[in-house]
Parts: structure tokens; C-alpha cells; sequence
């Protein structure tokens, strides 16, 4: 096999990132009292999460600011009168608890754990994404975890790569892989920094970004047979 180096996005690559999101969120607006379905909240606060974490990626906002500003738009477009503060405090600790794994995950990471290092990529907040991994039971595969938070800089930023690279036990840019969902986060990341990329595409979307994948697959358990085709 070419590769030695595995860097794995967390959510919603290993890790069900909107299953476990939307648990949390309901957990945390019942034990703050809201009595109403809370679909429709959800989705507001998904766009004003998503929107301030495209903010987050181009540097224009910190993630101290994200945490409760996310909440704190949801809140005003509602007229809730529910401190934004004490929701993003619960819905964290909620994240940790609600770990969703996608399919394939286990055996991918158990698998490419026996042939190489796996390390994970994130931009989530630091002590959260420990916990969640802890709590996946994916933690034994996982040689480190590079975090946005520790490194200063967000992924696509190549710094951050440089940042996650320095952590592995040995590293060559022609042996190394990031597994990634995100176009503009992890394989134009692995673009810029010159690193090979498996774009994890399960909703089979057409890619009409300046983003290119080394390979893609649809599957979890495809990456194995990919990556032994990769010469």
C-alpha cells in the first residue's frame, strides 16, 4: 500500500456529527425548559452554526464567539428569552455523550490502524472532540489528534496540516492521506498542502468546486480497496 498516514476528519466523516447534533440540541432546549417540537429551531440553528463556522475557517470570527453566538441568533429570531451562554455550556457537554458512529468506522480505523498511523483532523473544540472519540470507542486505533484549537489555525489553512503532520511518528507528503466529507476543508486543504486526498462523498453530491480528490467513495468500507488501487 502507498500510504502510511491516515488523517481522518471527525464529524460527519467517522463520527455521525448530525445525528449526535441534533440529540444534544433537543436535550439541551428540553432541559431549559422548552416545551415546543423542536424541529424547526434546529434548523434555524444549523444555518446560523454553519454560517458562523464558514466565519470560523476564513478567520473572521474565533470559536470562543461561535459557541454562543450560534445560539444566541437562534434564540433572538425566536424571541426566546433563554441565556445563549448556558445552552452552548449544556449542548457541549451533551456532544460528548451522544457519539453516533458512521458505518464502517470501527473496521476502517481497526484496519489502516494495522498498516500505518491514524491521526484525526478537526476544527470541533478540543476537549469535546477527545471525549467524543473516548466515548466512540475508536480511541484505540487513533495515534493522535490535531486540533484547530491547539494549532491556531483551521483547516483548509495549511498551517494547520503542517501543525497535524508534526504530530504523526514519521512523515512523507507522497505517504500520507486525508479522509474528509468537506470540499473546501479537507480536500482543499490536502490540495494546497500537496498531500493525497479520499473525499467521503455518502450522499454521492457532484463536486463543482476547485477542490479534487485523489479518489472518492461512497462507503466507509470502500476506502480499504481505494486505497490498495492507489499506486
Amino acid at each position: 500500500m502507498k500510504h502510511n498516514l491516515f488523517l481522518f476528519d471527525l464529524d460527519d466523516t467517522l463520527l455521525d456529527f448530525r445525528a449526535s447534533e441534533k440529540l444534544s440540541f433537543e436535550r439541551v432546549m428540553r432541559g431549559l425548559g422548552f416545551g415546543q417540537p423542536v424541529d424547526g429551531l434546529f434548523q434555524q440553528y444549523q444555518a446560523f452554526n454553519t454560517e458562523l463556522w464558514r466565519a470560523f475557517e476564513a478567520g473572521t470570527v474565533t470559536k470562543e464567539f461561535l459557541k454562543v453566538e450560534r445560539f444566541r441568533r437562534t434564540f433572538d429570531a425566536n424571541g426566546l428569552e433563554i441565556d445563549p451562554a448556558a445552552a452552548s455550556h449544556r449542548y457541549l457537554e451533551s456532544l460528548s455523550e451522544t457519539v453516533v458512529l458512521v458505518d464502517g468506522a470501527r473496521r476502517v480505523c481497526e484496519a489502516l490502524a494495522e498498516v500505518g498511523e491514524v491521526g484525526i483532523i478537526t476544527n470541533g473544540v478540543a476537549h469535546i472532540q477527545d471525549r467524543r472519540i473516548a466515548s466512540s470507542g475508536l480511541g484505540d486505533y487513533i495515534s493522535f489528534t490535531a486540533t484547530s484549537e491547539a494549532c491556531g489555525y483551521a483547516k483548509p489553512d495549511s498551517r494547520f496540516f503542517e501543525f497535524a503532520t508534526n504530530m504523526a511518528r514519521t512523515f512523507a507528503k507522497e505517504s500520507t492521506i486525508i479522509i474528509g466529507d468537506r470540499l473546501d476543508a479537507d480536500i482543499l486543504g490536502a490540495n494546497r498542502f500537496g498531500i493525497d486526498s479520499c473525499w467521503f462523498n455518502p450522499n454521492r453530491q457532484a463536486n463543482d468546486s476547485e477542490a479534487r480528490p485523489t479518489f472518492s467513495v461512497a462507503r466507509l468500507d470502500d476506502i480499504m480497496p481505494s486505497l490498495r488501487g492507489q499506486r
